[in-house]
């Protein structure tokens, strides 16, 4: 018996409510199995794969790449073949010498289960393989289908999937295009002429126009007319959605909430950067990239332990200090699709090569796109490398909840006095931000003064612990 299932967009936890569809990895008609990949999906927090909760064939993609969407959405309906239970079969006809006798095996029993629960379904297959001249048709009767669905407005143009990524990635508004391919299909050179300010002509909308680049197996046209100078782009419009959309959020309401107050130290980090080669020479250390923010880490986790109240939350609504007993070490990172900020759990009960390790892990993860929202979530003080850009000092705006962000600047050489005299030494800047509420001017400088003391005398950490 087949039954038609419906996927939903389920509760991806850390209280994210919406998310958007960034791209569907199947098409209308593709047999997927259980916990198969179907869509990435972005939330505020991170890029998540979205696993199928049913063994079948896709029937129907509901929501197009780009569109936001609130948890408990329909997504798309797979078309699952479940085994008639005894009680509804009707009885056998009695056999007769007229009867033809099935010889088809039994179909197998298929288990359906919530997204990211249960075993996969033993012995299923993985969807066949087509030809390049099937996903074309394939492609086209998904465009078929976007054509009907049109006449009731749910869905928008008729463009294929990954040509309405492509316009959603340039920020090109499809509602606002013809399309010059067949029957008004929205084209991949029509989204580049959008951006590039290229105007289309009315002969090459009709719905003749097919160029060679649309044809199956190529990639692009014959012969492409080169784009005037006159023609570059002055603006381009990018939809507020996911990371930067969140980000914004998160610093409007930090700002306008926490009172900020900040402080900065230059110090002589000279004989850090010899620990850290000593370290990287060191064969009991190989395969552990032990680097300057490493050790800036390590300084920030004991400080805090002498200056716990840059360790603490400020809780609005019963009205209380929240001081933490641990540290989770939050560590800015620049990534493709924004600012994110993965921290390290427990930072503070870490060796110094387990922190370079995390550290390392933490960053790769964020600029592949594949941090969880559990990295994301629960950071209680943050670092942010403004030195990677070539920057000396800036004033972090505070990750909201979090009672202080320390910023560390660009290493130079410059003169600076040494033994009473003066030596060119490698000088860093270090600042931090904090929330006045939580935070005296004196308890900033204390802890900051202590990060600056184990930079310039990494062999004083064994006073301080």
């Amino acid at each position: 018996m087949t039954t038609i299932k419906t996927v939903t967009l389920p509760d991806l936890g850390e209280g994210l409510t919406e998310s958007d569809l960034v791209e569907w990895v199947v098409a209308v008609g593709d047999t997927v199995e259980l916990n198969q990949v179907v869509a990435e999906v972005e939330t505020a927090k991170a890029l998540v794969q979205l696993p199928s909760p049913y063994a079948g064939v896709v029937a129907e993609l509901l929501v197009e790449p780009g569109v936001t969407v609130p948890v408990g959405t329909a997504l798309l309906t797979i078309s699952v073949e479940e085994p008639v239970t005894a009680a509804a079969e009707p009885e056998p006809a009695p056999a007769t010498d007229d009867t033809p006798v099935s010889t088809e095996p039994a179909a197998p029993e298929r288990t359906s289960v919530l997204v990211g629960y249960g075993p996969l379904v033993e012995g299923s297959s993985r969807p066949r393989r087509r030809s390049k001249s099937a996903d074309w048709a394939a492609a086209h009767a998904v465009a078929d289908d976007v054509g009907l669905a049109l006449a009731g407005g749910r869905i928008g143009p008729r463009v294929l999937p990954p040509v309405r990524k492509l316009a959603h990635d340039l920020g090109v508004d499809l509602n606002k295009m013809v399309g010059s391919g067949k029957d008004g299909m929205i084209t991949r050179d029509d989204v580049l002429r959008a951006v590039s300010g290229v105007e289309v002509s009315p002969a090459a909308r009709r719905p003749d126009a097919l160029s060679a680049a649309h044809r199956p197996g190529l990639a692009r046209p014959l012969k492409e007319a080169p784009t005037p100078p006159e023609a570059a782009t002055r603006e381009v419009r990018t939809p507020v959605a996911g990371v930067r959309k969140q980000t914004a959020a998160a610093m409007v309401a930090s700002a306008f909430t926490a009172p900020h107050a900040s402080t900065s130290l230059t110090v002589d980090v000279t004989p850090t950067l010899e620990l850290v080669e000593a370290f990287r020479a060191d064969r009991a250390l190989e395969g552990h990239r032990i680097s300057i923010l490493t050790l800036v880490a390590k300084a920030v986790t004991i400080a805090v332990g002498r200056n716990p109240s840059l360790n603490a939350h400020w809780d609005e609504a019963v009205g209380e200090i929240v001081q933490y007993g641990y540290v989770n070490l939050g560590i800015a990172a620049a990534t493709p699709r924004g600012l994110l900020v993965p921290n390290i759990k427990d930072a503070d009960r870490l060796r110094l090569p387990e922190l370079a390790d995390a550290i390392g892990h933490l960053t790769r993860e964020a600029r592949a796109g594949t941090t969880t929202p559990a990295d994301l979530g629960g950071g209680t003080i943050t670092i942010t490398n403004i030195g990677v850009f070539g920057v000396d000092t800036g004033t972090p705006i505070l990750v909201p909840g979090q009672a202080a962000i320390v910023a560390t600047g660009a290493i130079r050489r410059q003169p600076w006095e040494f033994r009473d005299q003066v030596a060119l030494r490698s000088v860093m800047t270090l600042s931090v931000s904090f929330d006045h509420r939580l935070v005296d001017g004196a308890e900033a400088a204390r802890f900051l003064a202590d990060v600056g003391r184990i930079l310039a005398h990494p062999g004083t950490v064994l006073a301080l612990v």
